[in-house]
């Protein structure tokens, strides 16, 4: 049987017999009900933020290096210098300098930590301007490549506010605990700040372990990070107190600044109109009690540091075995750290220098020796 394939248009017939006209039925159309659309826009609390700080900090501290060196000029007040093209750039020699960079006078007359001068002469800024300061090229690299590798990832989760105050809070609490343990001494260096950077991603790991994921992988992967570093300061000449301070005084920070809301919170906040579920709080209880406890820890330990640093209080007074946290002497390598102290006399443009730690002595033909020179020399003497 054929089929008609036109579709069946419903029809009306008129009930008056004097018109037999046959319409086509009007149906209404039900209105539609479009969705309202949904806006999709950044979180607030997990937005990425532009890193202009960490990079800032980089040219910074290396803009400090170039005045230092500047400050230094090796050809007028040292007897040899290495690379000797740059002019009054030009590094101390090795024997006195390892890494490349400024004499220890430069060091401490730009603003280098040492004891004596923060407690008798008053001068409680060098705990800050002696984390702008290098000891050289080599040493301004392994920081500064450091803090880009993981400062930059840090300021881009959080901002550069909180980024900014965990490096200042960190590197003053690693100057403060360097200075509390090392007190014959002079040092430099931003790797205080940098290991405060490494304490506060463990915190924030630690603060924010609900939400995220391969939690475990990440956590013990930044342990061996943190050990390893931590290790290498036990070699002489490594300062491993502003390692280890830098490092405590980040990792309480992280649980201050470093919080995040958890996930239900955030989901019920910027669920659509209409949503219903049950209430949940911002944060965890876990969250609340570690925030507490580090910001009294923080203020409290920093607060007791610089009491006991400025009442002249030795640390090592108090903890006869503290000293192996920075130098683990070996028969390969002493930590005696003692700074060069030298006799000299001179008659004409001959110069005899004896080092007082080891008792060798060296004649120089120097005409016209500076202070400074002789210093160079010792030194070299001593190393």
């Amino acid at each position: 049987m054929a089929t008609d394939p036109s579709p069946q248009i419903p029809m009306r017939v008129s009930s008056k017999r004097s018109n037999n006209s046959i319409h086509p039925v009007d149906v209404e159309t039900p209105p539609v009900r479009t969705p309202t659309p949904i806006i999709y826009r950044e979180i607030k609390h997990f937005k990425k933020w532009i890193p202009w700080l960490v990079p800032a900090f980089v040219v910074a501290n290396t803009v400090m290096f170039i005045i230092t060196m500047y400050v230094n000029n090796c050809p007028k007040n040292s007897v040899s210098c290495v690379a000797d093209f740059l002019g009054r750039f030009s590094f101390q020699p090795f024997k006195e300098n390892p890494l490349l960079g400024p004499s220890s006078a430069t060091l401490l007359k730009m603003g280098a930590l040492h004891v004596k001068e923060v407690v008798d002469g008053d001068q409680g800024w060098r705990l800050i301007t002696c984390n702008w300061l290098h000891g050289g090229v080599f040493h301004l690299l392994a920081n500064m490549l450091s803090l880009l590798v993981i400062g930059i990832r840090l300021e881009r989760e959080f901002g550069f506010i909180r980024v900014g105050l965990i490096y200042i809070i960190s590197g003053f609490g690693g100057s403060l605990m360097s200075a509390l343990f090392l007190q014959s001494n002079i040092s430099v260096g931003a790797s205080g700040a940098l290991f405060g950077i490494l304490g506060c991603m463990l915190s924030e790991l630690i603060t924010n372990w609900t939400i995220y994921a391969n939690k475990v992988a990440s956590f013990v992967t930044l342990l061996i990070i943190i050990a390893v570093n931590l290790a290498v300061g036990i070699l002489p000449h490594v300062d491993n107190f502003a390692h280890i301070g830098g490092f405590l005084t980040g990792f309480l920070l992280g649980f201050v600044f470093l919080i995040r809301p958890q996930f239900g919170w955030v989901s019920q906040r910027y669920a659509p109109p209409g949503h219903s579920s049950s209430a949940r709080p911002k944060f965890k209880k876990y969250q609340c009690i570690l925030w507490a406890v580090s910001l009294i820890l923080v203020i409290v330990g920093l607060s007791l540091g610089l009491v006991m640093l400025l009442r002249g209080v030795n640390a090592n007074d108090h903890c006869s075995w503290c000293h192996y946290l920075s130098c683990v002497p070996t028969s390969r390598w002493s930590c005696n750290t003692e700074p060069a102290y030298c006799s000299s006399t001179q008659l004409g443009s001959q110069v005899n220098v004896t080092c007082s730690t080891n008792g060798r002595t060296t004649t120089y033909f120097l005409p016209g020796a500076s202070s400074s020179k002789i210093q160079s020399l010792c030194s070299q003497q001593c190393s």
